[in-house]
């Protein structure tokens, strides 16, 4: 054995843990099938302008102990998450709050709009919702479902809100203040240097393989490490034995303009169905960027298939079952520890991912 883990993913799980790990004495293998670290969180600079190639990432988070672990490694920047929606060229702030109210009806007091969204969600009258569309209405009522729901919601999940489950949305934020920050967490900011900074960072110390199948990896060197820690999909590791979990997918479309400024805001989400992409993302305002040039990305949401890459998972009471399958067979496999958003089959904001990685890594140093 030449390694005590072989961790596979370089994303964030995956460096954290390795940080954890080599800081404790252990040695270890990180491998990753993508020619980059920093999984999806990874940027690219294009134009000088750091991109954020798989979609946009806020870093967010309540939790100080996290907070201050990533900021050991990196400087963040104080951006605040502020999205706009466009439906039809109307144009509301996110997340729900007195300025979208303002927009829609024209009232100015929290009173206001609290006395229209009671008259709009009362009038459907719904008592037991039986699909996204009945819950969205029972919550916020016509106006703000029609406009700033149904179509983007549609678009994400690729079905009609009436055919999708109504638990997806058992609550919508409804902010009655004048504060466009769509995030409520203490702590806010995106790297300076980039993403990619803060994991090459954490993993310090591991050696590291880019461009490698793990499958292909472990047959070629079957004792390589005494214990693995996997973050692919959990359903791929088993070869999907029992069939394979339903996962969502992305495509990105890019563009370098030249102009020092296309959208006026870093995320536009477009919210009208005939509209094929969900969001357009202008890279450089993440990092309040003075470029002559801009580069934007339109993102399209994607049925996933074989090959693709899954990036949310489908957590419905189907493929609920199906993954409580999978982590029962996980037990057979003692050496290897599933984590991150596709070994644990769910979707994790950022710190939550972190928060993860150092518990398990805690509760592997104190099992030994």
């Amino acid at each position: 054995m030449k390694y005590d883990y072989l961790i596979v993913g370089a994303g964030l799980y995956g460096s954290a843990f390795a940080q954890q790990m080599t800081q404790a004495g252990k040695r270890c293998l990180v491998i990753d099938r993508r020619p980059h670290i920093g999984g999806n969180v990874h940027c690219e600079n294009v134009e000088g302008i750091l991109v954020h190639r798989y979609g946009a990432h806020i870093f967010h988070t309540s939790d100080r102990e996290v907070w201050d672990y990533v900021n050991r490694y990196v400087s963040f920047n104080n951006y605040i998450n502020s999205p706009v929606a466009i439906y039809h060229g109307e144009l509301y702030n996110m997340p729900f709050n007195m300025n979208t109210f303002s927009k829609l009806w024209g009232v100015t007091t929290p009173a206001q709009a609290q006395e229209e969204l009671r008259r709009q969600t009362e009038r459907h009258a719904i008592e037991e919702p039986k699909n996204l569309e009945e819950q969205a209405l029972k919550l916020v009522g016509e106006d703000i479902y029609q406009k700033l729901i149904k179509g983007y919601t549609e678009k994400q999940w690729g079905r009609d809100c009436k055919d999708l489950p109504a638990f997806i949305i058992r609550r919508l934020p409804l902010r009655f203040v004048y504060d466009n920050n769509y995030f409520t967490d203490r702590y806010q900011g995106i790297p300076e240097e980039g993403y990619d900074a803060l994991v090459e960072k954490l993993l310090e110390g591991s050696d590291l393989l880019l461009s490698t199948d793990y499958k292909a990896f472990v047959e070629e060197h079957p004792h390589i490490a005494e214990k693995t820690v996997y973050t692919g999909t959990i359903d791929g590791f088993f070869d999907c034995c029992f069939g394979p979990l339903e996962y969502r997918s992305l495509r990105f479309e890019d563009e370098v303009l030249d102009c020092p400024n296309y959208q006026g805001n870093a995320v536009v989400n477009y919210t009208a169905r005939e509209v094929p992409y969900t969001r357009i993302i202008e890279h450089k305002h993440f990092n309040f960027g003075t470029q002559e040039k801009t580069v934007i990305t339109r993102e399209y949401p994607a049925q996933w298939k074989p090959g693709m890459e899954p990036y949310y998972p489908v957590n419905d009471e189907k493929n609920q079952a199906l993954y409580e399958r999978y982590r029962e067979l996980a037990k057979s496999r003692p050496e290897v520890r599933f984590g991150g958003r596709l070994g644990a089959y769910r979707y994790y904001d950022m710190d939550k991912v972190l928060r993860a990685a150092l518990d398990d890594a805690r509760q592997e140093l104190e099992s030994l």
